[in-house]
């Protein structure tokens, strides 16, 4: 009694950071993944549910339009809607739910901007998925404030990347190196810079 007593003074006089914690709290339980729910629908159904849940959009393979909201996921037989982009601007997108992307098999670009909870580990995990090394082409990364060299640096096992744009990071400290590196890796790579 004692403790949630403390908690409810620690937030009325503190509301701000209260309210900042809930909203972390609150962007973790949307990243839980739910195995049981990837094996019943499928994983490009768990995993567009868990974008949009946490604020993402995708788009599927064979249609121009991008889904946004979490109601009006197309439905139909098991498998039949493949997840070919993803555009997380401003989502709450985190590691803890990057388990999501294991089973894709069609997704072609990623866009994370403004992703606050994007950091190195998550563009490590991005790229240790098989799947993704063989399908990714495009990829976009800004204003993502928890990304370092050593993230940018972990692209280079995606093997089909062709174009990458990195912009307003202020965590790349050796851009020359970075880049040199990663066209090393990839040299059909074009990588579009706009960090100063």
């Amino acid at each position: 009694m004692r403790l949630l007593s403390q908690a409810v003074k620690f937030a009325v006089t503190h509301p701000e950071r209260s309210r900042r914690h809930f909203w972390g709290w609150l962007n973790a339980v949307f990243n839980k993944v739910d195995y049981e729910r990837i094996k019943a629908v499928g994983p490009d159904r768990a995993a567009a549910e868990w974008l949009l849940r946490c604020g993402a959009k995708v788009r599927f393979q064979g249609f121009d339009r991008w889904h946004l909201d979490y109601n009006a996921l197309p439905t139909g037989s098991l498998g039949r809607y493949k997840i070919q982009a993803i555009d997380a601007t401003e989502s709450c997108i985190m590691y803890k739910g990057f388990d999501y992307l294991d089973g894709l098999k069609h997704l072609e670009e990623v866009k994370f901007n403004k992703c606050i909870y994007i950091e190195d580990a998550c563009l490590e995990r991005l790229t240790s998925i098989e799947n993704l090394q063989e399908s990714l082409y495009m990829m976009e990364v800004v204003s993502c404030g928890n990304v370092t060299d050593k993230g940018i640096i972990a692209l280079h096992k995606l093997r089909k990347l062709e174009y990458l744009f990195l912009s307003d990071l202020p965590g790349i400290k050796d851009r020359q190196t970075t880049v040199d590196r990663l066209q090393t890796a990839l040299p059909h790579l074009e990588i579009q810079l706009d960090l100063d």
